[in-house]
């Protein structure tokens, strides 16, 4: 959902977690991804002013293709008329990822 300060970064980050080829999500190569908001930050979300960048670990097994256009469509409806670009950081095969990406 759009607020009018703009897309809501903690529902995004619950959204790309939910999708099923989606480990984690990570702060990126630099350790610097993230919505900064009031009591803590969002980890492997970015808001822009036409953008919504999201860095992700995906699960080892799935084309990966497919595992961001999930992704994409998922948050299409809380970002409004944003562009999304999704950056695969990691491929794992194990659930360890998630530990790594909560913030």
């Amino acid at each position: 959902m759009t607020t009018s300060t703009g897309p809501d970064a903690r529902r995004i980050a619950e959204t790309v977690a939910s999708c099923p080829g989606v480990a984690a999500l990570l702060a990126g190569p630099f350790g610097t991804v993230a919505t900064y908001l009031p009591g803590g930050s969002v980890t492997g979300v970015r808001l822009r002013d036409e953008v919504v960048e999201i860095h992700v670990a995906v699960r080892y097994g799935r084309p990966i293709p497919e595992i961001v256009a999930e992704v994409r469509e998922a948050v299409g409806p809380l970002i409004g008329d944003r562009r999304v670009d999704v950056m695969v950081d990691d491929v794992t095969e194990t659930e360890e990822a998630r530990k790594v990406g909560s913030s």
